[in-house]
């Protein structure tokens, strides 16, 4: 087995998401054996890696759904994620879309992005809320971003798939996480719904720091962004998606020849 990429220690200090020799074991089975990787602030990442190779318990991990049998997890250089429990991190700024798009299908497409906004408030103000004229341009501005101005009268479950995965991207910047983790986002997509998704992403990792996870290696190349390659719950290879996949192993586990 291939020892797990360390991370570099001196990351520790500039890196927004910093994962260093984690390790997680369900009933024996290791889900994760060392895995150690960053996210700078402002950077996207794609992770890629077969079933099995740990991409989704690393994310559990992040977000404190799973909590790690050993190894540090650090947010912003200082926050230790293992000791916070899911509410808690989401509050600190980490974002999550799953593959499902999980939206309010009886609510249009621009109450969908202020139910996101309300959920940051207390029980007390949400009693009390209302759409002031900052939150209406706050809804304005993930609309524009999102590409659904047009539709924002529309029921959320009118939409495509495509269109429903861009409103729950939506939902979750409304929330102004400064990291987001997104996991396979084109999964069922037109072909024209997955380039414009990967212009939205990158779009929106001019301000906020992304990791993506995805199989699809068409769309990985359009994002142009560092790939890590996950195996057997640690790192495998990292670099360009050419360097990546030009790597023997890789091709082996997971490309094919």
């Amino acid at each position: 087995m291939n020892a797990p990429v360390k991370a570099d220690p001196a990351a520790l200090t500039s890196a927004l998401l910093y994962l260093d020799g984690v390790e997680v074991s369900f009933d024996g089975y290791r889900a994760l054996r060392g895995l150690s990787l960053t996210v700078a602030p402002g950077e996207m990442l794609a992770i890629i890696g077969p079933n099995g190779a740990g991409k989704t318990t690393m994310m559990d991990v992040i977000t404190g759904k799973t909590r790690p049998d050993k190894g540090d997890v650090l947010f912003e250089g200082k926050i230790d994620l293992t000791k916070r429990d899911e509410a808690d991190i989401a509050q600190l700024g980490i974002g999550r879309k799953f593959q499902k798009p999980t939206v309010f299908d009886s609510q249009s497409v621009e109450d969908n992005i202020l139910l996101a906004l309300k959920s940051k408030r207390g029980v007390m103000a949400n009693l009390f809320w209302a759409a002031t004229p900052a939150i209406r341009q706050k809804v304005d501005e993930v609309l524009e971003t999102i590409r659904l101005t047009k539709l924002r009268t529309r029921l959320a479950g009118s939409l495509s798939h495509g269109q429903k995965q861009w409103l729950e991207i939506g939902m979750l910047l409304a929330q102004d996480p400064k990291l987001l983790l997104v996991d396979e986002p084109v999964a069922g997509m037109t072909d024209a719904e997955t380039a414009q998704t990967a212009i939205l992403l990158r779009r929106i990792a001019e301000s906020h720091s992304v990791v993506v996870v995805e199989h699809d290696m068409h769309f990985v190349r359009d994002l142009d962004v560092r790939v890590t390659c996950l195996h057997e719950g640690a790192v495998l290879a990292e670099g360009t998606l050419d360097q990546v996949s030009n790597n023997d192993r890789v091709i082996e586990v997971y490309l094919g020849r």
